[in-house]
């Protein structure tokens, strides 16, 4: 079951709230985590043992971690802990994909395992790791009550795509949280909006990257236009996700952090994962670059510790090498950055430093969308003009005319511009007025239309579903 559904909107979440606000205080962990349970058993029944089984794990060894005194026993448990949690999502994510290189390289023919890929398994297992080492570090007290953290680990509003929420974020709100209607109805806004983004921008984009995969008479152009609706796709689906996660938690009186802050305004590789998936790319920071000794250590380590944050980054996303790839190709722009060019870039000027920065960002996600390399070398090849293609054909002249619209309104809608300009108008308590009588008549024809594009097209996928 994703968000952007009939089945969430119009029956599993109007539930879910009415649960939720009608039971006292002291119940309303309890509804949200069999709520939480109840989502993940519609997606996957069969792997509700194995998320359950990480919570247990988590619960246990944090507890057993703040009893002891003894350091070495405490590094010992967390050792075996992690250890645990890394091999069952190696075991589900990763088997296969070892098998498949295992038999390529030996000339083998090993059966392959063909497990299915527990939903979101990826996201539940780093906010589980980063539990444990909280513990251990002594960042946080271990929690005592089961029910707690199981809340926090199966929380079906970031269960599928985050953002990773740390336990250190929502630690006190889970025994104390305030519920308001302001608070219901920022929510409620911030979830409409991310809503609107995945259903009427994200998913017509992914319409045409269809039709680009399944056209034979491509331009120059026509590649172009690829490059740019899987940079907007890509960052309207997963953003538009987030949006939707934050605003459910802050229903609920949770607090989510941001997760993207309008990467493409970038003028950086650097800026723009500060930016761009913004949980992950912390999460990596804290609990692998830095205990790698970060950028406080000579550039050979530096560059050791850039590549096996990015191949683990890579890896993250997904069994295959086109991610791994992808992740070793940021690493050496970003090694590049703080080595060679940190200072030269900043002489730049900016519109040389953006176009530098989308130019990196289009080429990194045809590696990224492409599991068949073949495939998006030629990508790429075509996007430089280094085909027999023509620059422009009717083809292209028609799709783009079809699409045009979509994509000015999805690049506006990747800048900060719309808003920044409605932050202006409401310091003006006229045309404040005016945004909050016409706010609720826009968010609702939002969500009728969103939901009249759900009624009528089956076309709905979302990108991070398989991670």
């Amino acid at each position: 079951m994703v968000f952007s559904s009939i089945s969430f909107l119009y029956y599993f979440l109007p539930i879910v709230i009415i649960l939720y606000f009608l039971v006292p205080n002291k119940f309303k962990n309890l509804v949200l985590l069999i709520t939480s349970l109840c989502f993940y058993f519609y997606g996957e029944p069969k792997y509700i043992i194995l998320m359950l089984g990480s919570i247990f794990i988590a619960y246990v060894f944090g507890q057993l971690m703040e009893k002891t005194k003894k350091q070495k026993t405490k590094k010992t448990l967390l050792a075996i802990s992690i250890s645990i949690n890394v091999i069952l999502l190696g075991f589900f994510k990763y088997a296969d994909f070892f098998i498949e290189n295992v038999n390529t390289i030996f000339s083998s023919n090993i059966g392959l395992l063909k497990l299915a890929l527990p939903i979101g398994i990826s996201f539940y297992m780093f906010q589980t790791i980063s539990y444990l080492i909280d513990v251990y570090k002594q960042s946080v007290k271990a929690q005592k009550s089961f029910l707690k953290l199981a809340t926090y680990i199966s929380f079906f509003p970031q269960l599928i795509a985050g953002p990773i929420v740390r336990y250190e974020t929502i630690e006190k709100q889970l025994d104390e949280r305030k519920h308001t209607t302001e608070n219901f109805s920022n929510g409620a806004r911030r979830f409409i909006l991310g809503l609107s983004k995945k259903v009427l921008l994200a998913n017509n984009l992914a319409q045409f990257l269809e039709i680009f995969n399944n056209t034979q008479d491509k331009s120059t152009v026509f590649h172009w236009m690829y490059a740019i609706c899987l940079c907007l796709y890509i960052y309207f689906d997963f953003s538009g996700y987030s949006d939707m996660a934050i605003g459910l938690g802050r229903i609920f009186g949770f607090h989510f952090p941001e997760n993207f802050n309008y990467p493409y305004i970038s003028k950086s590789i650097t800026e723009f994962w500060r930016r761009w998936h913004i949980s992950l790319g912390t999460w990596f920071k804290d609990y692998v670059y830095i205990p790698l000794g970060g950028s406080r250590v000579g550039n050979i380590k530096l560059i050791r510790n850039i590549f096996v944050v990015w191949a683990l980054t890579g890896l993250w996303h997904g069994a295959s090498w086109n991610f791994v790839v992808w992740g070793l190709y940021f690493a050496v722009f970003l090694i590049i950055e703080k080595v060679l060019l940190s200072d030269l870039l900043k002489k730049v000027p900016s519109a040389i430093q953006h176009i530098y920065v989308i130019i990196v960002i289009a080429i990194s996600f045809v590696i990224f969308n492409n599991t068949n390399f073949e495939q998006g070398i030629g990508i790429i090849k075509g996007i430089f003009g280094l085909t027999n293609n023509n620059f422009i054909n009717p083809t292209t002249k028609y799709y783009l005319q079809s699409y045009l619209v979509i994509i000015l309104i999805s690049i506006i809608g990747a800048t900060p511009g719309t808003k920044l300009l409605i932050e202006n108008l409401r310091k003006k308590e006229k045309s404040n007025k005016i945004i909050n009588l016409f706010e609720p008549i826009i968010l609702s024809a939002l969500l009728l239309i969103c939901t009249g594009y759900l009624v009528d097209n089956s076309f709905n996928p979302f990108l991070y579903f398989r991670f």
